[in-house]
């Protein structure tokens, strides 16, 4: 048979996602020749059939008074919707096949088929004949069950077969498959139906050994397109990972009855997520499955939960329980087919062997005091006694993880009735602690093991202070993870770093803390000094120890920022630093945690140039802590010789000077300076987009520079990732202006140095109306994020900072031409831009502006609060 539609997903729906909708009229002619047809929206009908009694039933109105009853939600509102949906459709049913006889049946199949009707969810629905009733009288009781649900605007997958049909359409398409395994009667010849879900059960169980690799293989796919839902701002409830459609294929293996998914809290997660689902149905009225930033406080509202990062934490425990099934589910899958592809006789010969001599047995391997390795798992040994031994799971985690084994989920099980029964004792013996440490510094092989001990709540009962950080989401576009996975996925960073430093322990310990104050209200980076100075005594180190931990977690942002934000020539700047640090060792022990801390983030947290920042930062406060004089060489804030020449240049000439920097895989492309005698720079745009791009200008010092360059910038949507500006006197005839931006291109191609050199030109002779250029591409933008809302902008002094001006810092929304604003409201404040310090994350852009009066000497205090509250007001 031809199909035209299929179904679409693991769930249970009926239509091949690839399919067109196919409309009534399409779907009649498709019945009378026994195909399938199928819509998700359907076309308004252009030919309906004679009304019937059906039309004036009350269906529409129960249903509307149902979905509006705010006494019945959940579970009993999904299975009271389909009840009533049920009675409907039996009814037209009934009308419509008086005259049928029997061998034709209705029958409801995927989640309809399992009794859940969410607000919006399709009909999923099947009519089944036995090919006795002839083309067109099944064709006509098609059209006159479909008609009445197009004509409600509800959505329709449907299919007519006979059982042989269905049966084919399985074998060939898998998702068809699933959908049959929720065959549920509604009505017509319940025979017909019983022998349907009899056979489509059997046919799965029978091709279950081939199937089921392809089902994995789906998932794995859906959740490379979706990611993860127990990490994602903005998840899709269905198709993400450790969404509906994952709970639905684990119902389809235990129908399989190959393995079975752990069932502790399982249910619980899908109807959690089941209920989210129906309240995004009834607060946009859309058929949606996309839990988006500006509905989540309707919804959170709609289920009676106190705000939306609550919500989005029950949606991420659910998904991570519905995650961890999986995992466990699949790795049983695995090993039972694995055994199964195993010749009988060559079986027999490997019973032989087996330790113990037990039959089915494979070999355990030693892996640790109490841990074995069996069937590609991490178990426990036959000797160990969890209820004697507090120990045994750190024990066991850290040998699984060394080993890169999974922890079996008996094992985990075991291992909590243990815990419960024998805690360890506080302040943790000294193997307790060296385990955690070991379990920390495997690496990538940590993750999946910290998960299983956190699925069956062991984290929590050593560490009581984790439960505030689990599952808890991270309202900023740079985090990639929730704060609990954060914290593990620093530590798999700096277990890459452990040889950089003196105090591994120290390190991984301190990666593990670093954000666990994001629990508490107020700055994280102080109530967590509090928190892990606690918990580093509980884990049994020393007072000193914790000390270096505490202070590691306190600071733990003073690098990156002060490297990204300050002027690294300023005394005080590095006076501040090693006050703060107070040794080289803890220095050492900060700089690898924040790599590690940064690369955790996300990609927009570090580059190549951040850490040029952070290196050049540490070598100079290692020098001040040992008493010694600045690095020697060339430091970041000498011009190099390539800055030197372009000072010289627009010195001589009394011109700006460009010249743009590629890189692309490591290595360097540079058009020659625009506005040199060298001539004119090749065309940037001839080329494809860098991965990198650094563009430096020299320009005589003049009113106006910053934000005239930084328009033009915005004007050829250029992105500024990160800028750097300062003063040099190349010839001791008067300063020259050095700007080094590192810029990204919006989109398309970079514009040509000669290009940006000659609208620089005219923007700082005033040819050139930069403001009103983009006053009008902000106005068009604004059009386009209609609805977006970003925190309002803050404005403030860091006050003892510098000695040797006044530093102004800005934290904004990053937008086109905010640059260019900025630098206008110092340039009308009437000071002057020293050197600015310009950085970018994600979404959030964070500069710092060192700012003196005409004389050169830092601002009045009086004076800097008006010139941050001008920034600040230009900006709002």
């Amino acid at each position: 048979m031809t199909e035209s539609v299929r179904k679409t997903a693991e769930d249970g729906d009926q239509c091949d996602a690839g399919a067109g909708a196919a409309g009534p009229n399409t779907a009649t002619s498709q019945a009378a020749d026994a195909t399938t047809a199928c819509t998700e929206a359907p076309d308004s009908p252009q030919d309906p059939p004679p009304a019937s009694a059906d039309s004036e039933d009350s269906y529409a109105p129960d249903r509307l008074r149902l979905l509006q009853d705010t006494g019945q939600e959940g579970t009993a509102r999904r299975a009271a919707l389909a009840r009533l949906t049920d009675d409907w459709l039996a009814g037209l049913f009934e009308r419509a096949a008086g005259r049928t006889g029997s061998g034709i049946a209705l029958v409801a199949v995927g989640g309809y088929g399992r009794g859940e009707l969410s607000p919006r969810s399709d009909l999923d629905l099947l009519l089944l004949h036995d090919g006795k009733a002839g083309a067109r009288t099944v064709a006509e009781l098609a059209d006159r069950l479909w008609y009445p649900v197009w004509d409600l605007g509800l959505a329709l997958d449907h299919s007519v077969r006979t059982p042989a049909e269905a049966r084919k359409a399985a074998r060939d398409d898998l998702k068809v498959q699933l959908g049959l395994l929720d065959v549920r009667h509604l009505a017509g010849d319940p025979e017909l139906t019983g022998a349907l879900r009899g056979t489509a059960l059997a046919d799965w169980r029978e091709q279950a050994p081939k199937r089921l690799p392809e089902l994995r293989e789906i998932s794995r796919e859906r959740a490379d397109r979706q990611g993860e839902l127990q990490y994602l701002l903005e998840p899709d409830l269905k198709e993400a990972r450790g969404g509906l459609r994952d709970a639905t294929a684990l119902r389809a293996v235990a129908a399989s009855w190959l393995a079975d998914a752990p069932r502790e809290g399982l249910e619980a997660a899908r109807t959690r997520l089941l209920d989210v689902r129906d309240a995004l149905h009834l607060t946009t009225g859309r058929t949606t499955d996309r839990l988006s930033l500006q509905e989540q406080d309707q919804v959170a509202e709609a289920l009676g939960v106190l705000d939306a990062d609550v919500l989005l934490r029950q949606v991420y425990e659910s998904a991570r329980t519905i995650s961890y099934a999986s995992d466990v589910t699949w790795r049983e899958v695995g090993r039972v087919l694995r055994s199964r592809s195993v010749r009988p006789v060559l079986r027999g010969l490997l019973r032989g062997r087996t330790a113990g001599g037990g039959p089915g047995r494979g070999e355990r391997s030693p892996l640790a005091e109490g841990v074995v390795e069996l069937d590609g798992e991490a178990v426990l040994a036959r000797t160990a006694r969890p209820d004697r031994d507090p120990v045994l799971p750190l024990r066991a985690a850290a040998a699984a993880a060394q080993a890169g084994l999974p922890l079996s989920l008996h094992a985990v099980r075991r291992l909590r009735t243990g815990a419960a029964t024998r805690p360890l004792p506080v302040p943790w013996p000294a193997e307790a602690r060296e385990q955690l440490v070991t379990l920390l510094g495997a690496g990538a092989q940590t993750v999946p093991v910290w998960e299983a001990l956190e699925a069956e709540g062991i984290v929590t009962w050593l560490l009581p202070d984790w439960e505030r950080v689990r599952c808890r989401p991270q309202r900023n576009a740079v985090h990639r993870w929730t704060v609990d996975r954060h914290l593990i996925e620093t530590a798999v960073r700096a277990a890459a770093l452990t040889r950089r430093v003196h105090r591994p322990d120290l390190l991984l310990i301190a990666a593990l803390l670093h954000d666990i104050g994001k629990g508490w209200p107020g700055d994280h980076s102080v109530s967590g000094e509090t928190i892990a100075r606690d918990m580093a005594a509980r884990i049994g180190f020393d007072a000193r120890d914790v000390t270096v931990i505490a202070t590691l977690v306190r600071h733990h942002l003073l690098l990156i920022e002060t490297a990204t934000r300050r002027d690294l020539s300023d005394p005080a700047t590095i006076e501040a630093v090693a006050d703060t640090v107070g040794s080289t060792g803890t220095l050492e022990l900060l700089h690898a945690l924040t790599e590690a801390d940064a690369l955790a983030t996300g990609p927009a947290a570090w580059s190549a140039w951040r850490g040029s920042l952070v290196a050049d930062l540490v070598k100079r406060v290692t020098a001040r802590l040992a008493g010694e004089s600045a690095p020697q060489g060339r430091s970041k804030d000498e011009p190099t010789a390539e800055q030197e020449r372009l000072a010289v240049e627009a010195w001589r000439t009394g011109g700006p000077v460009l010249t743009l920097h590629t890189r692309a895989e490591g290595h360097g492309e540079t058009d020659p300076p625009a506005g040199s005698t060298a001539g004119p720079g090749a065309a940037a745009d001839s080329e494809p987009e860098p991965v990198g791009v650094e563009l430096l200008m020299a320009v005589p010092d003049q009113p106006g520079v910053l934000p005239a360059a930084a328009g033009v910038l915005a004007m050829h949507r250029l992105t500024v990732r990160a800028a750097d500006l300062r003063s040099v006197d190349p010839v001791g005839e008067g300063p020259v202006l050095l700007l080094s931006w590192r810029v990204a291109a919006e989109y398309g191609s970079l514009p040509q140095t000669v290009r940006l050199r000659a609208d620089l030109v005219r923007a700082l002779d005033g040819s050139l109306d930069v403001p009103a250029r983009l006053a009008e591409r902000e106005q068009a933008y604004a059009r386009r994020s209609r609805g977006m809302q970003a925190p309002p902008p803050r404005v403030t002094v860091a006050s003892g900072t510098s000695q040797l001006a006044t530093v102004i810092e800005v934290r904004a929304q990053d937008a086109q031409g905010l640059l260019h604003r900025i630098g206008r409201a110092l340039e009308s404040a009437r000071v002057t831009v020293r050197s600015a310090h310009v950085s970018t994350l994600g979404a959030n852009a964070v500069d710092a502006f060192y700012v003196t009066d005409e004389k050169g000497a830092p601002l009045a205090d009086e004076v800097a609060v008006e010139v941050a509250r001008t920034v600040e007001n230009a900006l709002t």
